[in-house]
């Protein structure tokens, strides 16, 4: 385990997490601003994966958690450690091995004796960005010790509970559970993560770009902090201003329904995906440059936000059907409600 510490409502005001506030509109012009730099820098880390990038800035800004999930060596942990580098808050690293305890993960009482007392000693999920790598590789004991931590951002020991800072987020890695080595996350755990998203290989050009600038230095020792923690809470309270339509939050229900019934898929989108799909949502669409969400903006997110949570019936996983098809596939059918338009969307 590492330890790293790096240094709406018409016209919200908002804290520029300067000291200062804002109006909607310099809120807004101080978030963009914002997030294109945390994007500009995750590029001279991340070659060609503009999309998983933005993604990744997406689940940060929603409040959520995040599962990278690929073969070895496709620069997932370098994609988490990047994007905690961004911000100037405590980072710890956590390597998930079979031997992991859970109080390895969440900490530990220790009797004090010159006190007469047991005093708590925080582990390293006291941190504002949580890295765990190969999460898959530990038991399911261990890997539950994050589900508290992950819902309600606090942390109970023997009886006593103990809240965890903010910004709080988890950014996991895994394997392919086909590897050797690895343990299936629990449905549970698996729901607990807003996104998974797929690293994948880079194209041609990029993949020769990082063998010309990767060779001599690691791009993670040039990477600053770009936003302090008191403006990453900022922007996530503006992302919380972000306003969605009643049709719009009809359109994410029908579509948490769809999955349901569908006759490919055992197991559809529960109401915790579903509340987590609108505020992912809500920031990819504060990250368009909008205050207001779009039909396209859940759409674009449902892919990373649904697709792990779903489970196929025997007969369409046998006949090689995947989630994401399925989802593809309701998407394709599934009907905007009046109302959902971007003319119809804006206040």
């Amino acid at each position: 385990m590492d330890s790293d510490h790096r240094t709406m409502d018409p016209e919200p005001v908002v804290s520029t997490g300067t000291g200062d506030t804002a109006t909607g509109d310099e809120a807004a012009e101080h978030f963009h601003r914002a997030s294109g730099r945390i994007l500009d820098l995750i590029s001279t880390v991340i070659d060609g994966k503009a999309e998983a990038a933005r993604l990744a800035l997406t689940v940060l800004l929603a409040e959520g958690h995040l599962l990278l999930e690929d073969v070895p060596g496709v620069g997932k942990t370098m994609l988490a450690k990047t994007l905690a580098r961004t911000i100037d808050c405590s980072v710890n690293r956590i390597q998930f091995t079979p031997d992991l305890l859970p109080t390895d993960v969440t900490g530990v009482s220790i009797f004090n004796q010159a006190s007469g007392q047991f005093e708590f000693r925080g582990g390293p999920v006291f941190a504002n960005i949580v890295i765990g790598d190969e999460i898959n590789r530990a038991s399911a004991k261990t890997q539950s010790a994050l589900l508290e931590c992950m819902e309600e951002h606090q942390v109970t020991v023997d009886g006593n509970s103990y809240i965890l800072g903010e910004p709080f987020m988890v950014v996991a890695t895994q394997n392919p559970i086909e590897m050797e080595g690895t343990y299936p996350l629990p449905e549970a755990q698996r729901d607990r993560f807003m996104a998974r998203i797929s690293m994948g290989y880079p194209d041609t050009e990029a993949e020769i770009e990082m063998l010309q600038t990767h060779q001599s230095v690691s791009p993670l020792d040039d990477v600053k902090p770009v936003i302090s923690s008191e403006e990453a809470v900022a922007m996530i309270d503006f992302v919380r201003n972000v306003y969605a339509a009643p049709a719009v939050k009809e359109y994410v229900v029908a579509l948490g329904q769809a999955t349901r019934e569908h006759h490919q898929l055992r197991l559809g989108a529960s109401p915790r995906a579903l509340l987590q799909l609108l505020r992912a949502a809500k920031a990819s669409a504060a990250l368009s440059g909008r205050d207001f969400v779009l039909p396209d903006d859940v759409a674009s997110v449902a892919g990373a936000v649904l697709g792990h949570r779903l489970i196929l019936d025997r007969k369409a996983a046998s006949a090689g059907e995947s989630p994401s098809t399925v989802l593809e596939s309701i998407l394709a059918k599934l009907p905007v409600a009046p109302g959902g338009r971007r003319n119809e969307q804006h206040r």
